[in-house]
């Protein structure tokens, strides 16, 4: 599939994996909207790359179709990397026993809500956009990246929210990619292991603590670059066999339980 002369939608694309993302679809000559909460920021990688910023709750339908209409408005909306998303970490039961101290079960539903059901959302409605381009030699009329994590597979004490959401994301591929083809849309699934973006920030000396994560890598032996994931986002984006799949991008790591 073609990236230049059409349109991208990228969301999370104001930081990490999304941020990469953007500046990867731009350098393969796409017009990149960039769909996140952070205005300051999404404007700014935005106007970096020539393209336009859209701000949107991925769970949001109304604004999911505006940044949609803004993609098409300048070119076939042929491409969208989903990349939002949230964590936490909380462990199921308390240390004290109490039912008070279980699981928070709104913050349950708020992983689930904007993990898994943003990234249907977007998929749902970007997918409907693309059914209206003309196809390509291969009949094809766009393609979809969503982000899930290693997590799905390997997830660790107190992410038991988090994993569902990522497994989530990876029992829809198969059944999402069968339905879309029906209108010659693709749909795969990126798993990242380790990567060196902006969420491991918290811990007071950041650097050390992401040296410690890296000594659980096979090889080779650190955190991946968001580049990386970009990398493989276009792959996926690009080859018109690829179709639903779900890659680890990884390195080799398995998460202990801790």
């Amino acid at each position: 599939m073609q990236l230049e002369n059409t349109s991208a939608l990228v969301t999370g694309g104001a930081s990490g994996l999304g941020e990469a993302t953007v500046r990867a679809l731009a350098a393969r000559g796409a017009h990149v909207v960039v769909v996140d909460l952070n205005e300051e920021r999404g404007r700014e990688v935005a106007t970096s790359v020539n393209g336009q910023y859209a701000a949107c709750d991925v769970t949001n339908p109304e604004q999911v179709i505006a940044a949609i209409a803004m993609a098409s408005g300048v070119a076939s909306l042929r491409s969208v990397v989903n990349c939002a998303g949230i964590a936490w970490a909380q462990r199921t039961v308390g240390k004290d026993g109490e039912y008070s101290s279980a699981h928070d079960l709104d913050l349950y539903r708020k992983i689930i809500e904007v993990n898994l059901v943003g990234t249907f959302n977007v998929c749902r409605l970007a997918a409907t956009a693309m059914s209206r381009n003309e196809p390509d030699d291969d009949g094809g009329r766009g393609a979809i990246v969503n982000t899930a994590s290693v997590a799905a597979h390997d997830g660790q004490i107190g992410q038991v929210a988090y994993s569902s959401s990522k497994g989530g994301i990876v029992g829809l591929t198969l059944p999402l990619a069968r339905d879309l083809a029906a209108i010659g849309v693709r749909a795969n699934c990126v798993l990242p292991g380790l990567i060196d973006t902006p969420i491991y920030d918290f811990a007071p000396d950041a650097e050390e603590f992401k040296a410690t994560l890296a000594q659980g890598v096979l090889f080779p032996k650190r955190l991946g670059r968001p580049a990386e994931f970009a990398s493989l986002a276009i792959e996926l984006l690009t080859n018109s066999y690829m179709n639903a799949e779900c890659v680890r991008l990884d390195a080799g790591v398995r998460l202990p339980p801790k």
